[in-house]
């Protein structure tokens, strides 16, 4: 009331609404309001005499009378909601198309004020108010789900899916929630749905998020690469901040409660078996209405979510490990226990690797240095001859005549090893990193002891590192070796009969 008498006050001295608005520190449209009220209930300044704060209020803004509250229109609220999740409809929009057919509705404010009540009454999920196609949330279940294979009882983990506008649900169980797990149940998600997307919403799992920051999280790099290619932005979670997923809590809840439950007693004896079930409930849970509303999950998905979502790509993403690698001496890189060649020149340098089902790229500063056919045999080196230097003894600083002369200055039979280690091997270089091993074994253990390793295993026929590495592990370079001189013939006694004995009998 006091800014309303000061209002009045600076009119009746003469100041212009723009002016007085930017005294009383009041909007435009505030202003405008309150010297209209004061027109159209004859009040002017100064007050008429004995007028209080409250009686101005009751001049001003009048209870509205039964029949005026009878006939003031009430908006269809669930009908603004749905509205809502439409891309750029705001609810300023919503109120101005109103108010054109009802010019005795609220006001902007009240308006706004009653439909905010309204939706807080409403079930979560009614509450969510992303856009149709602008947000996936994206979480484990806290419970698990069991099948049977090969007479164990295995516990696979629930991934649930829930778009923004329509809370349309996707679940599928996995074998963990390890990184294939996770990248592979976003894909099929999207697939389910037809489509991807804006914003995907993660939990911190440590899976896709490596770093969780609010502003600058870190991802796991396949789980970027996914992101790329599909289109979508990755926006993990705060952590410890549930509301920032409301949706997809709510959305795992429900699969707890109408997924997972009603299967508790069934047995399942495959993953696919029991995804083939969950996939029917979650089915029925998204043809099912809302309580108390008479719309569906998937008639929203069907009006609002699938015409915004984007297009899948043409190709369905193929998972891809990535591993920062460092190129020995050899000009090779090792990924899972195998040695993939790189052009020479790179030797000592980090680089970046990319590995599919299929194949193994090698990457510097983003660009592709070498790419070769994955090996899932038994060979450990896959070595591209274009990669080779012109001369193998010219490689660099290392050469397979240096190995030899730096052996030799342990032991002859650290030497002869050496040798025939470069000489059992396709390409000399295949055997550095043996031979880098067995000079980190004569740093550790002294050179005689590693010589003394080196002449056992010759004598045992075991040419390698690993052998070498053993012997001097267990201290059998301590031990005299056996006489390689012949066994001495068997003493003659009555029991012992020879070839001649059993000829005979035959």
């Amino acid at each position: 009331m006091r800014k309303i008498t000061e209002v009045l006050r600076l009119r009746a001295a003469g100041m212009s609404s723009r002016d007085i608005a930017v005294s009383v520190g009041a909007g435009k449209t505030t202003v405008y309001e309150y010297l209209a009220r004061a027109e159209a209930a004859g009040i002017a300044w100064p007050l008429p005499e004995g007028m209080d704060e409250e009686a101005l209020d009751a001049r001003l803004f009048p209870p509205p009378t039964a029949e005026l509250a009878a006939r003031r229109p009430v908006p269809e609220w669930r009908e603004v909601h749905r509205e809502l999740k439409r891309k750029h409809v705001t609810l300023r929009l919503l109120w101005l198309e109103w108010r054109a057919d009802n010019p005795e509705g609220w006001g902007y404010t009240q308006f706004c004020a009653h439909y905010q009540a309204w939706a807080g009454a409403q079930d979560v999920v009614m509450r969510i108010t992303w856009a149709g196609g602008e947000g996936m949330f994206v979480d484990f279940s806290g419970d698990r789900a069991n099948y049977i294979d090969s007479g164990e009882v295995v516990a696979a983990e629930v991934f649930v899916a829930v778009l923004g506008a329509s809370g349309m649900l996707y679940a599928e169980a996995t074998r963990g929630q390890d990184l294939g797990s996770w990248v592979m149940a976003h894909v099929h998600a999207w697939e389910a749905y037809g489509g991807v997307a804006e914003v995907t919403v993660p939990d911190n799992l440590r899976s896709g998020v490596t770093k969780a920051c609010w502003y600058d999280p870190e991802l796991n790099p396949s789980y970027a690469e996914m992101a790329r290619h599909y289109s979508t932005v990755v926006l993990p979670t705060r952590t410890a901040h549930p509301r920032d997923k409301a949706a997809v809590e709510a959305g795992v809840l429900t699969v707890e409660r109408w997924v997972l439950a009603p299967l508790r007693n069934r047995r399942f004896f495959s993953l696919a078996e029991l995804n083939e079930a969950m996939a029917t409930q979650v089915a029925w849970v998204n043809g099912r209405a809302f309580r108390g509303e008479v719309t569906s999950r998937r008639e929203l998905f069907e009006e609002l979510e699938r015409p915004a979502l984007k297009a899948l790509p043409t190709q369905r993403y193929e998972l891809a490990a990535w591993k920062k690698v460092t190129v020995n001496i050899d000009y090779h890189v090792e990924f899972d226990h195998r040695y993939y060649s790189v052009p020479y020149q790179l030797v000592r340098q980090r680089l970046d690797l990319r590995a599919t089902a299929t194949t193994v790229e090698v990457l510097r500063g983003g660009r592709r240095v070498a790419s070769h056919a994955r090996e899932h045999g038994r060979r450990r080196f896959v070595t591209d001859p274009a990669h080779m230097p012109a001369s193998h003894r010219a490689h660099l600083e290392w050469s397979p005549s240096r190995l030899i002369d730096w052996a030799r200055s342990i032991s002859p039979a650290t030497a002869t090893l050496v040798e025939r280690l470069l000489v059992t091997r396709a390409h000399p270089e295949h055997a550095y990193r043996a031979c880098l091993v067995i000079m980190s074994l004569a740093r550790r253990y002294g050179n005689e002891r590693t010589g003394a390793a080196c002449e056992r295993a010759l004598a045992a026929g075991a040419i390698s590192y690993t052998s070498v590495k053993s012997i001097l592990a267990e201290g059998l370079d301590r031990l005299p070796l056996k006489s390689s001189s012949p066994a001495p013939p068997p003493p003659d006694h009555d029991n012992l009969r020879g070839a001649e004995y059993w000829a005979e009998e035959a």
